[in-house]
């Protein structure tokens, strides 16, 4: 009986949870989009975009990495540029989740974590209907394999967990460090410069290889790579790699945000 009332219980707490993070990510979906012709479609205008300037001013140069062909190259760099987006817009706004919600958790009690999940999830949403059918259609022409297209779900998972991880782990850090989106702006560019977004990652010296591995978007980004444009069925080493850095990286959030959150109230 007590084990039915104590499931009973967790049912809720699981229920209520999911309601309040569907409120809130409707609640971010219509104040970031309020009044905008495109609407969460403004997600894809940035990369392609800056795929277009890659393209005429790498395109010609990188070329022979992709089989000689200017094409290969535009899908590999807005599949480089859809993953750095997604993970500086996710962790970015999560960053601040917490503090700004501040004034509300004083009067509230409510879960902590909700807040820097709510901004991550508004951000799948807009990549599950935005950026992810484009991947569909570009892998299924190039592979004309439904399998390949399916796989892209692992690399996108892995995406949406090492976010998610950082996200906890940034949003924590700016309770205690409100200086933190300065230094954060720089991670975030020594991450984009340290992923084979707009250049091969066969350019990069052997002696440097070793550093850019610990960028965790790196096997996120290769393993879409080989599955939107390989034309080969999914290397599972890729997906692999890509899933064991999520879960690194959220794992290391989620223990870092749940051991420090008990001090957040004094501070907000």
């Amino acid at each position: 009986m007590k084990l039915s009332v104590k499931s009973h219980s967790t049912w809720l707490q699981v229920w209520r949870y999911w309601e309040l993070l569907h409120v809130l990510v409707a609640r971010n979906l219509k104040v970031r989009y309020r009044g905008s012709f495109l609407g969460v479609y403004w997600s894809l205008l940035n990369p392609l975009i800056m795929t277009g300037l890659y393209t005429a001013i790498f395109g010609a140069t990188f070329a022979s990495y992709y089989n000689n062909s200017i094409s290969n190259y535009v899908l590999a760099a807005f599949t480089g540029l859809v993953v750095i987006n997604f993970f500086s817009a996710s962790t970015s706004q999560a960053l601040s989740s917490v503090v700004g919600n501040g004034s509300l958790l004083n009067k509230i009690r409510l879960p902590v974590s909700i807040f820097p999940v709510s901004m991550l999830a508004a951000n799948v949403f807009q990549f599950a209907i935005g950026v992810l059918p484009l991947l569909a259609i570009m892998t299924f022409v190039n592979s004309k394999s439904l399998v390949n297209v399916l796989a892209l779900m692992f690399p996108s998972v892995a995406l949406v967990l090492v976010s998610t991880g950082v996200g906890f782990l940034v949003s924590a850090l700016y309770v205690f460090f409100r200086d933190l989106p300065y230094f954060y702006e720089l991670v975030v560019f020594v991450i984009w410069l340290s992923s084979p977004i707009f250049y091969p990652a066969a350019i990069v010296p052997k002696q440097v290889k070793p550093f850019l591995s610990l960028n965790p978007l790196s096997p996120i980004i290769e393993s879409l790579r080989q599955i939107t444009l390989s034309g080969y069925a999914p290397d599972l080493g890729l997906i692999w790699g890509a899933l064991l850095s999520g879960v690194i990286i959220l794992t290391l959030g989620w223990t870092c945000f749940h051991l420090w959150r008990h001090q957040f109230m004094d501070l907000l």
